[in-house]
């Protein structure tokens, strides 16, 4: 069913749309969506987009608005290559499949003339395979992401963690147990989380982030379950901080030669699934200078360039802020940050390019929901009695910036909606 609902926003005819949606409510609403080729109006230097989910749609609308020609790429049929903005859609193969992934690249470099244009990833995959090959890929396009003796102490949080723990940054209590014996001899208190230090090995297959445990019985059958799916050196005991995403915030930032260019934190009080979130469904800006001052400083450690988010949980028990990672890519709330007066897509451009640029503060209390999995979010945490109505409603007020849905670019809300049921 879905399938042929997609189908059928493909294949309708922009006039029989026309006739039942009024165009003073979806203006535009057919512009820029089919693939533009050389029509495209050319500038000196464009952006590539990797990945046209919510969160490359939000880099589309931030860099088109400022007249930048895109092309996005992704696997699939995405809801970005429905925006109304100008755009060219091109279906590229998996970066994980990675040399015909670099083959593409290469390809249409030569072939749709973007060579010196910007590659702009959104996901860890992406990320990975830009900075593993950033020296190659320097030959056609300019490459945001960190070469590998840098990103790796963000892609790995093994690395990420003992770097931390030898600068004095505080993180959760982690073990890195290479065996059944180190496991034994642990000395843990229950309960504590199973973990992958490398998210995509272990995230592809199970579709989690982490592993609760409870006892020491289960650790040791959900640490043998683990071991079938990666290898014993990406395995990491953690204890669990409590207080749930209430006490989840980021540190996001452009970053270059230790100085913070553009930021904006934020509590992400809500996420999908609650326990052990594989996407955020609600954000609000807040300022926390200290997550400014730990964040750049593990960011300098490691002579960081570009974008990135820097996650921490407060430990309810003494206040103090406990590093969890470095996504070291947009993120995927972006947008909140657009809203709170960061554009960090144009931001990234302009530096990129050159561009001198910086901006010294953001805009508090806006908040960022993700409506199609934020509504089932909040509605499962009602019907456990963790969250009353009367709170949902009043984290609605003031300000809001939507991750999909925008009265100006209205298609790719409605594909989305289709793509979930």
């Amino acid at each position: 069913m879905r399938a042929e609902l997609l189908s059928s926003v493909r294949e309708v005819g922009p006039h029989l749309l026309h006739q039942e949606i009024p165009s003073f409510i979806f203006p535009s609403l057919w512009s820029g969506i089919e693939e533009t080729g050389d029509n495209l109006t050319q500038r000196e230097i464009g952006v590539v987009i990797i990945g046209g989910d919510f969160s490359g749609l939000g880099v589309l609308r931030s860099l088109a608005k400022q007249d930048i020609p895109i092309c996005l790429l992704d696997t699939e049929l995405c809801i970005g290559r429905f925006s109304r903005y100008r755009k060219k859609f091109i279906k590229c193969p998996n970066p994980h499949d990675e040399i015909s992934f670099l083959s593409f690249l290469k390809e249409i470099a030569e072939r749709e003339n973007l060579n010196g244009w910007i590659l702009f990833p959104t996901s860890d995959q992406t990320v990975y395979v830009l900075s593993k090959n950033r020296e190659e890929l320097n030959e056609y396009y300019r490459i945001p992401t960190p070469s590998w003796d840098v990103l790796r102490f963000a892609y790995d949080k093994k690395l990420t963690y003992q770097l931390a723990e030898r600068s004095g940054i505080d993180i959760p209590k982690t073990f890195f147990p290479g065996d059944f014996d180190e496991l034994e001899r642990l000395d843990l208190d229950f309960p504590v989380i199973i973990k992958p230090s490398i998210k995509t090995h272990f995230f592809n297959k199970t579709r989690k982030k982490a592993l609760r445990v409870n006892s020491k019985k289960e650790l040791v059958q959900k640490y043998m379950e683990t071991l079938s799916i990666i290898d014993s050196s990406e395995i990491m005991i953690q204890e669990l901080v409590p207080g749930g995403p209430d006490n989840l915030f980021s540190f996001c930032s452009l970053f270059k030669n230790g100085e913070v260019l553009g930021k904006v934190i934020a509590r992400r009080a809500r996420q999908r699934p609650m326990d052990f979130g594989r996407s955020t469904t609600y954000a609000e800006t807040i300022d926390v200078p200290e997550l400014e001052n730990i964040g750049k400083r593990i960011l300098k450690l490691i002579n960081y360039y570009g974008l990135s988010e820097v996650e921490f949980m407060q430990d309810p028990r003494d206040g103090k802020y406990q590093l969890l990672e470095i996504n070291a890519r947009i993120w995927a709330w972006h947008t909140l940050a657009i809203r709170a007066g960061v554009d960090f897509p144009y931001l990234l451009y302009k530096d990129m390019l050159g561009e001198s640029v910086k901006i010294s503060s953001f805009e508090e209390n806006i908040k960022w929901i993700r409506l199609i999995t934020d509504i089932p979010t909040v509605a499962t945490e009602i019907l456990r009695r963790k969250m009353k109505i009367t709170d949902y409603l009043h984290s609605l007020k003031g300000k809001k910036e939507f991750a999909v849905f925008s009265i100006a670019d209205p298609l790719p809300f409605i594909v989305d909606i289709m793509k979930h049921f």
